[in-house]
């Protein structure tokens, strides 16, 4: 008898144990929808801070825009956000799926920088001189 009162509290404690920390929200953002936006929102504060006239000039409001895209609002946004930062080691991995995304975007644009600085170099490789623009008044070596 008093092994199964034992094992039955053991039992109860672990089930009580079990729960979970922040209760699912009723309009809960899919987990992959929200790897998305988390992907959106990063790009949206790099450009944000690399080049913020960029934004400003065709008024975008990052947040904004990226609850328009995904016909979200802010408090489905705020509420998902919680619940999937209620378990760290999901939630991590999430952040990890969004960082490989953002890397292999980086790498892309990095080899059209790179293309492009190749296409540009020809130019230069005959080590002559740009002819003298119209009305220049320097003298031609």
């Amino acid at each position: 008898m008093r092994k199964i009162i034992t094992f039955l509290a053991i039992l109860t404690l672990y089930v009580s144990c079990k729960d979970e920390v922040v209760k699912k929200p009723e309009r809960l953002i899919d987990k992959e929808v929200m790897i998305d936006v988390m992907y959106d929102l990063a790009v949206l504060e790099a450009i944000k801070y690399q080049n913020p006239a960029s934004l400003d000039t065709f008024k975008i409001n990052s947040r904004d825009y990226i609850y328009k895209k995904y016909k979200i609002d802010s408090l489905q946004f705020a509420k998902s956000n919680v619940y999937y930062a209620s378990d760290y080691e999901d939630y991590k991995l999430m952040f990890e799926q969004i960082t490989k995304r953002l890397d292999a975007n980086k790498k892309s644009a990095d080899s059209l920088v790179n293309l492009e600085k190749k296409k540009k170099k020809p130019l230069l490789k005959n080590n002559k001189k740009p002819a003298p623009a119209i009305g220049d008044t320097t003298k031609l070596k």
